[in-house]
């Protein structure tokens, strides 16, 4: 009888390890399923780009977090448009107050670290459609007043060189500027800001 109740013991102690191990055998999977893929995480990693072929006045697409991201050389004609005091009138946010649109060092009226380039994610804050590059000035379907800019075929909203969006059209606020940095004179690192955060 003693020999049976150590036999039961032993039983019982071996059935209790081997169902454990089937339990955390399962369990394994099923947590590293609920884990993001390396492909996700590739997805929403910063990305790095090289303008360094980029001529002024040339504009560059890279994706970041499955969106297309632009880089925008600016020229001086550009630059000036985006200073003169008749054409900011012209815009809802000039010196760009909206904090949720950029980080706190691209608010300023080029909305850049850089002043020659432009780092910008197109999607218009209106309905989510991406604006046309519109460098020409004065074109027919624009008008005369039209200094070149975004365009966003959509439903009319018009954005200058910095992203920032003209009164009067349906889009509410000035295109995002992504978080970003530049680590070489021809790199900017895109979703991550300059002190590494992303």
């Amino acid at each position: 009888m003693a020999e049976d109740l150590g036999k039961r013991r032993f039983l019982l102690a071996a059935t209790t390890v081997a169902g454990g191990a089937a339990v955390a055998g399962a369990a394994v999977p099923f947590v590293a399923s609920m884990l993001p893929s390396e492909r996700a995480k590739a997805g929403g990693a910063p990305v790095e780009a090289d303008f360094a072929k980029l001529d002024p006045g040339g504009q560059l697409t890279v994706e970041w977090r499955g969106q297309p991201v632009w880089i925008l050389r600016r020229t001086e004609v550009m630059l000036k448009a985006l200073e003169d005091p008749a054409h900011r009138s012209r815009l809802v946010d000039p010196d760009s107050k909206v904090a949720s649109q950029q980080s706190a060092y691209a608010r300023n009226a080029l909305r850049s670290v850089k002043p020659e380039y432009l780092v910008l994610v197109p999607v218009c804050t209106h309905l989510g459609c991406v604006p046309t590059f519109r460098p020409d000035v004065a074109p027919a379907d624009l008008g005369p007043q039209w200094p070149g800019g975004y365009f966003c075929p959509c439903h009319g909203s018009k954005f200058d060189f910095a992203g920032r969006v003209y009164r009067n059209v349906p889009a509410p606020t000035n295109l995002v500027v992504p978080p970003h940095h530049y680590v070489s004179a021809t790199t900017v690192r895109i979703g991550e800001d300059p002190e590494g955060g992303a």
